[in-house]
């Protein structure tokens, strides 16, 4: 073999120097999720991109993308999440992708999509990386970092889903930190997988259960019509929400706000809160911040604090 330049070899050093964050297998990922009767239907993993949902979504538009697309980015510049905040990270430090669905259920059930995905990812991350997740309503992914204390004050945000329309369906975008270290959290509430003390930070696995438990809740969801209840997501979701039983503020759009006990999750997926006044309120969009219990009567500070 003829040895390489000097200037090559410190590129490809470089390039690869970070042994703990191997790029994804693109082939063996297809061989193990493009089977006959699976959901998915074709899977690129590009080196870098804007953003895997913008991408996926003009694939969509110009009718280049079937139900079951999928695409992976092994770094993303331009990520976004609700709202349209922005946010990035290192490259191979975490799962960047969007699935491309044409639900064939009643439209106005698309709603749950991105609490089904949300569903879906937790499920998968607990079982493979072995440690404990929560959602925040609406499709935040929560994990308590090793060595903090369970509860509010612990919990920080490893992943988030977006889900918009394109073409005739759905773009279904999901971001989890996985090997971030504390210095390279965009953050402080920010978290990852490794910082939670994962078993394992291998990516291969968990996209491909990612995927998998996707496909499956999808696949339970349509066979139900759509309907949460039958299919049973709005049970699940519940079980696994931490915005549920605690006081929260809604920041809701146009600059409003409500404060109250998160009790529900409805039938369209919207966050019910019972205000002060006795009055339950639905909320279908907005921020949401975790507020911290009130202390038992007798103790100094009796004020809610953010969490």
């Amino acid at each position: 073999m003829t040895p390489q330049p000097p200037e090559n070899r410190d590129k490809d050093a470089g390039r690869w120097s970070d042994l703990g964050r191997p790029p994804l297998n693109a082939a063996a990922l297809r061989r193990a999720l493009l089977r006959p009767g699976s959901l998915w239907t074709s899977l690129d993993v590009v080196p870098a991109t804007g953003s895997t949902n913008t991408d996926l979504a003009q694939r969509a538009a110009r009718g280049e993308a079937a139900e079951g697309a999928v695409l992976v980015a092994e770094e993303q510049s331009a990520g976004r999440g609700r709202l349209d905040r922005a946010w990035s990270a290192p490259a191979r430090s975490g799962l960047f992708f969007s699935v491309y669905l044409t639900p064939r259920v009643p439209v106005e059930r698309w709603g749950w999509l991105p609490l089904l995905a949300g569903v879906a990812t937790a499920t998968a991350v607990s079982k493979v990386a072995g440690i404990d997740t929560a959602l925040k309503w609406p499709n935040d992914l929560l994990v308590t970092s090793a060595g903090e204390a369970a509860g509010p004050a612990g919990e920080r945000k490893a992943g988030g889903i977006l889900a918009e329309r394109a073409g005739d369906g759905v773009v279904v975008g999901t971001g989890l930190n996985v090997s971030l270290t504390a210095e390279e959290l965009p953050v402080p509430t920010a978290g990852s997988l490794a910082l939670a003390g994962a078993v394992s930070t291998d990516r291969d696995p968990l996209l491909r259960a990612v995927l998998r438990s996707l496909e499956e809740w999808y696949g339970a969801w349509q066979g139900a019509g759509g309907d949460p209840a039958a299919s049973r997501l709005q049970e699940a979701y519940a079980a696994g929400c931490a915005t549920l039983g605690r006081s929260v503020r809604a920041e809701l759009p146009g600059g409003d706000d409500l404060t109250g006990e998160a009790v529900a999750i409805d039938g369209d997926g919207r966050l019910v809160l019972a205000t002060a006044n006795g009055v339950q309120r639905p909320v279908g969009a907005g921020d949401i911040v975790h507020l911290r219990p009130a202390p038992p009567a007798g103790t100094a500070d009796g004020a809610g604090q953010q969490g």
